[in-house]
């Protein structure tokens, strides 16, 4: 029998294992349009966005707390079924990274919840306002991303139409460093605060916060933070090749068009009055990057690829939730 404080030990792991993970799995989608486009070698991008992405892990802690009030009630979060949602949600991310799949971690954590919380105490525990709330902003995100990145892009075309091509690349190539930043900030902190918001969880599982105070404490802040930076400094390669080249030829006007919209959409959903949405920056930057190939023409997009993509993104969190349900079914065996 393990004693609850070993339980709570294994879970901040856990939850510090996601975050890392999370960060190489989605650095891709901060620093991949500066990196194809040649913005910024692929050394300076890691660094770049490993210091904006633990700087925007701290900024707030909405959406921490949307996920812990919102999937399945505490008093059911034991620290059992977070372990299970976690090493269900790490070993999703592990799989589509290697294949460099670009699947979303918020589908994936999310996924997670469901599948352990179910396997615990079936799925009348769950939220489903609160479940509906959060499918509804990952589904209608990367929808905002893609129709905001083809208005910027065509805006963009609008104002340099005159412009000869070569002078407007050099110049938005320098602004694109200023987008991977504030999008690596704005990735930083809406992804971060998932795994705060699961630790929080645990803690008022084992009595150590009450359950009406689901703000995460300062040492869970700092700790995702570091973990999401440390794993971002890892980098991504595979799942950069993807997002930077494979949907639409990116060029850094096209690039930086990709980054403002997306970043605009993330901050929205993490900082708007009385929203404080998780969202799938992957989903978010690849409907971007969609919306600004369209502006240049719908057949410049290889839809391919993205229906591809789309596939992924819609097993994952059955996928994450059969994984997860299983493992703990695992751990109540074991434990």
């Amino acid at each position: 029998m393990i004693s609850p404080g070993a339980l709570l030990i294994l879970v901040v792991f856990s939850a510090l294992a996601f975050d890392y993970i999370n960060g190489f799995h989605d650095t891709a989608n901060a620093i991949a349009t500066s990196v194809s486009t040649r913005a910024l070698t692929p050394r300076r991008a890691v660094v770049l966005a490993s210091c904006f992405n633990f700087l925007g892990a701290l900024y707030s802690t909405g959406v921490a707390q949307t996920l812990a009030k919102d999937i399945v009630s505490p008093q059911y979060a034991t620290s059992e079924v977070v372990i299970a949602a976690l090493l269900g949600a790490i070993v999703w991310n592990l799989i589509t990274w290697y294949f460099g799949i670009p699947s979303s971690s918020s589908h994936a954590i999310i996924g997670g919840m469901i599948g352990a919380a179910a396997a615990h105490a079936g799925f009348g525990i769950l939220h489903w306002n609160g479940l509906t709330k959060i499918v509804l902003a990952l589904i209608f995100s990367p929808i905002a991303g893609m129709i905001l990145g083809f208005i910027i892009m065509k805006a963009l075309f609008f104002i340099f139409k005159r412009v000869a091509p070569s002078k407007v690349n050099h110049g938005f190539r320098k602004m694109q460093i200023l987008s991977a930043a504030l999008l690596a900030f704005n990735h930083g902190s809406n992804d971060a605060q998932k795994s705060m918001g699961i630790i929080t969880l645990a803690l008022v599982a084992v009595g150590m916060q009450a359950s009406t105070n689901l703000v995460p404490p300062l040492w869970v802040k700092i700790a995702c933070a570091l973990a999401m930076a440390a794993g971002t400094s890892i980098g991504g390669w595979r799942i950069i090749r993807t997002m930077g080249g494979k949907i639409f030829k990116l060029e850094p006007i096209n690039g930086f068009a990709a980054d403002l919209s997306s970043s605009l959409v993330i901050w929205t959903a993490t900082a708007f009055p009385g929203l404080h949405l998780p969202v799938s920056t992957t989903h978010v930057v690849s409907g971007s990057i969609m919306g600004v190939g369209s502006a240049k023409r719908v057949s410049a997009v290889r839809w391919g690829v993205a229906e591809q993509m789309l596939m992924a993104w819609v097993v994952t969190i059955p996928s994450t939730a059969l994984i997860a349900g299983f493992i703990f079914k695992i751990i109540s065996l074991v434990i």
